[in-house]
């Protein structure tokens, strides 16, 4: 198991390139509409889109695997909060990888008669549930983040007779502007200190206009789902890339 798992990460890369490549496709398609291309040209690009994402799906083969053997590791968190989105939303990911797998066997006519829009909705609302969840483990961070830098913030400052250095830091002032800009700076001071939380919130929140647009709970448009699906792409590589950029546990 452990094998197959180092084996399929080497694949990761492959398929994040993959699918910058066919976002792009997807946001070139909407700006050649939008222009008044040629048919053929528009065509031959969604053509170029739908092989690339033929090809992803085979690079996804066996991703089920690995996503049940991130669940299983991260059962074993202490923190209550972290433990329960990390291992459904492990477990969300398995059954999108799964379906994304039926949809590609019946693509290949390995499977006949596979409903490809039943499977396809399918695999969208895991494909959902996972980035809320993940949302909902990078929100949790930042507030742990900046409970953190409160207090420590807090302590530097001349502690109050009627509060302790947390309530102080999170004590609302007469003035709501100041303590909202007080927030902000918390915010900000949190996100530079963090790169990593930064990165994974903003692909996640990237990423999720995806499903909400396929499953028509958000139509955005293909244009801002290409350009959202080509962003998320990048930043992924980016922590290919540079290791330290991602987001543990």
């Amino acid at each position: 198991m452990d094998a197959w798992v180092r084996f399929n990460s080497q694949s990761q890369a492959k398929e994040r390139i993959i699918r910058a490549a066919q976002y792009a496709c997807t946001l070139l398609g909407y700006t050649l509409l939008k222009g008044g291309a040629g048919a053929q040209l528009r065509r031959t690009v969604s053509q170029l889109e739908a092989h690339m994402s033929l090809t992803r799906k085979l690079l996804r083969l066996g991703n089920s695997v690995e996503a049940i053997e991130s669940a299983k590791r991260a059962i074993h968190l202490s923190d209550s909060i972290l433990r329960l989105c990390l291992t459904v939303g492990h477990l969300n990911k398995a059954m999108y990888f799964a379906c994304d797998n039926v949809l590609w066997a019946g693509k290949m006519g390995l499977l006949c008669k596979v409903d490809q829009r039943k499977w396809s909705q399918r695999s969208f609302k895991y494909y959902l549930f996972a980035l809320i969840l993940n949302l909902t483990r990078d929100v949790y961070d930042l507030h742990l983040l900046m409970e953190r830098e409160a207090r420590r913030e807090a302590a530097k400052s001349p502690p109050s007779r009627d509060s302790s250095p947390c309530t102080a830091a999170w004590a609302v002032p007469p003035d709501p502007s100041a303590w909202l800009r007080g927030r902000l700076s918390l915010l900000s001071t949190v996100m530079h200190n963090n790169p990593p939380l930064l990165l994974d919130l903003l692909k996640n929140t990237c990423d999720i206009f995806i499903p909400l647009d396929r499953l028509a709970i958000y139509p955005t448009g293909a244009g801002f789902v290409g350009a959202c699906g080509l962003t998320s792409s990048l930043l992924a590589l980016l922590a290919i890339v540079h290791p330290w950029l991602k987001l543990k546990p």
